[in-house]
């Protein structure tokens, strides 16, 4: 395996393939004095050292919950990834690529070099452009099938992958209703939520199917919270029913809901703003101060003249206009009257002028940006609309959430995706003081901190839990060990307050892992400090699912099918079809598409495409490939 990168995402995508695939990585870096500091266990940025020492005297030791991630691994540096540099990391003869720069352009050029010299190569690319992915996927299949010729079997793939795309719904779904965490793809939509142990006499209820069971000492505010060294306290990821109801006072993360269709996003168009929005308070006084002395003008005039009203209000609109004849040859009560009239016109013009100015402004700051509204409650704070933050938007959106973003930069990438979701932004820096308080942080339900920096995301928290101790709170910091820390400060300062502190490239390498290894993942679930995968597979070639039942194939700790998908290949419909009508009792179930109440008794058959979630290493044992020593004897 070969794995180009220039952050931690490739350092950690190699750990993932080497800890828990038992691959042979090629690392390929920028030069020392180029090379950005990486998320490493005892390497925490300079910038966030001096609060990480504080944090660790006042909680304790912190458990290292990531391996060494180059431990092992080959280590190529090159300045650019030329095809020199391509050849002498080995790709020739490497299985698989990933290309995990944080530039699209020069992932794209180096997955053109790379499918030239071997077109056998599974690519895995790392690009935040959704749309030119589809394209770049597309053509280099296509090239990959024309080297390899019509009817040599080839097991060359592209998958474009984002790591924005990948840790969104995980990033997301902490602003659902409870501590709910969903794995989205192509419309399928899979939620798992968190539930407290029972209390005595009350019976847990088990959802779906029960995902995994949490660490003995989530309960416990300093406790080391599912770190991988706590033995029997750590989570238990897809347990038996046996375990389930072994274990009395813990936690369970359930599958609750596996399905879901958001309401469209709003049009692009620009939403008319509502009339009393167009005009200020003040001048709203002074347009009916103005109508009122028109009024008694108008009164006036049909007293001292005894006209029609009517009548003596055209007269009166007259003088105001100053459109009218002078009242020379008048009673002196008619003339006063109109000298009056014509003193209210004067008054009239700066008024017409603001409220004409007023209106232009509400229009061109609808089209721009909107402000978060009067009475305004029970939304998400979304700090930062940079590649991950704009991904999280959106995601918020698909599921009707409110949300209100604060964003420094008035020209940052996520702008243009705030005004076509018509969603309220507050411009400033989260640092200064009245800036969360326009984002009215103290009637918020969530707070998800999601800017480049740490520190600044911790500032945000730290102040946000100074205005409303009971805030959620969802943090993005770099360094797994910095998380850790934060995390466990935050809870034991915090304990009725629910935090979670969150690594990108910690929640994205399983998913380019799983790519770089030919898997189909659709999205992974965090579990306290581990991940469970959610992917499709086929049952054809599998010994462990071909010819099993559901209840048969599924193996305690590794992995359990969740749903079968009968969409997939076109044969499969029917065949399906033709077996429930033929025999019920074989526990078939009808072809609709993806079916989630598999019966235990369903014998998973070679054409079979099944949804399962696994571990990381269940995934590597279920699927993976010949090890190592087995592919250098063949």
């Amino acid at each position: 395996m070969v794995v180009c990168g220039d952050d931690g995402l490739a350092h950690r995508l190699a750990a993932e393939l080497r800890g828990v695939y038992g691959e042979q990585v090629t690392l390929v870096v920028p030069p020392t004095g180029r090379r950005v500091r990486q998320p490493v266990v005892g390497r925490a940025r300079a910038a966030s050292a001096a609060l990480l020492d504080r944090v660790n005297a006042a909680v304790g030791r912190v458990g290292s919950s990531a391996p060494e991630p180059t431990g092992g691994s080959r280590i190529v540096e090159a300045a650019e990834l030329s095809e020199a540099v391509l050849a002498e990391a080995g790709v020739e003869r490497a299985a698989a690529l990933a290309l995990v720069y944080d530039d699209d352009e020069a992932n794209i050029r180096a997955a053109l070099t790379a499918r030239r010299l071997n077109p056998r190569l599974r690519l895995v690319l790392r690009l935040y452009n959704r749309r030119l992915g589809q394209h770049i996927e597309e053509l280099l299949d296509q090239a990959a099938a024309l080297a390899s010729g019509n009817g040599t079997e080839t097991d060359a793939s592209t998958t474009v992958l984002s790591d924005a795309d990948t840790a969104a719904p995980a990033l997301a779904a902490t602003a659902l209703a409870g501590t709910s965490k969903v794995v989205q793809t192509d419309g399928l939509l899979l939620r798992a939520v968190e539930r407290q142990p029972p209390r005595a006499g009350e019976v847990a209820d088990p959802g779906l199917c029960t995902l995994a069971l949490l660490s003995a000492t989530s309960n416990d505010p300093a406790g080391a919270d599912g770190s991988e060294s706590s033995g029997e306290q750590a989570p238990q990821l897809l347990p038996d029913a046996a375990a389930v109801a072994a274990a009395t006072g813990r936690g369970t993360v359930v599958l609750e809901q596996v399905s879901y269709s958001g309401p469209p996003l709003p049009p692009s168009r620009t939403a008319v703003p509502p009339f009393a929005s167009l005009f200020s308070r003040r001048l709203r006084w002074s347009l009916a101060g103005l109508v009122g002395c028109v009024v008694a003008l108008a009164v006036a005039l049909t007293v001292v003249t005894g006209d029609h009203p009517l009548h003596a209000t055209y007269e009166t609109l007259l003088d105001l206009f100053a459109i009218n004849e002078p009242a020379l040859n008048r009673s002196t009560g008619r003339q006063v009257l109109q000298l009056l009239s014509g003193l209210v016109g004067l008054l009239l013009l700066p008024v017409l002028l603001a409220a004409v100015l007023e209106a232009l402004g509400t229009f061109r700051s609808a089209s721009a940006l909107r402000k978060p509204p009067r009475g305004l409650g029970g939304h998400v704070v979304l700090l930062g609309l940079g590649k991950i933050g704009t991904r999280v938007l959106t995601r918020l959106r698909e599921l009707h959430i409110p949300v209100v973003c604060v964003e420094a930069d008035p020209e940052a990438r996520g702008m243009a995706t705030a005004r076509r979701l018509r969603v309220p932004v507050v411009l400033g820096d989260v640092t200064q003081e009245g800036v969360l308080e326009a984002a009215k942080i103290h009637r918020a339900h969530a707070l998800l901190a999601l800017t480049s920096a740490d520190t600044t995301n911790l500032e945000a928290v730290l102040y946000a839990r100074s205005l409303r101790a009971d805030l959620r709170v969802v943090l993005r910091l770099y360094d797994d060990d910095f998380a850790t820390a934060v995390y466990r400060t935050l809870r034991a300062a915090h304990p009725h307050a629910l935090t979670r502190s969150r690594s990108v490239s910690h929640l994205a390498a399983p998913a380019f892992a799983g790519a770089m290894m030919g898997r189909q993942i659709l999205g992974a679930i965090p579990v306290e400090r581990r991940v469970l995968l959610f992917a499709a597979v086929e049952v054809g070639g599998l010994p462990q699912l071909e010819g099993r039942t559901v209840g048969e194939a599924f193996r305690a700790g590794a992995w359990r099918i969740l749903a079968l998908d009968t969409d997939a290949p076109g044969e499969r419909r029917q065949d399906l079809a033709e077996n429930s009508a033929g025999d019920d009792d074989a526990g078939r179930p009808p072809a609709s598409g993806l079916v989630w109440d598999l019966p235990d008794t369903y014998v998973l058959r070679s054409e079979d495409r099944v949804v399962l979630a696994a571990t990381r290493r269940g995934l590597a044992e279920l699927l993976g490939r010949r090890s190592t020593r087995e592919r250098t004897r063949v």
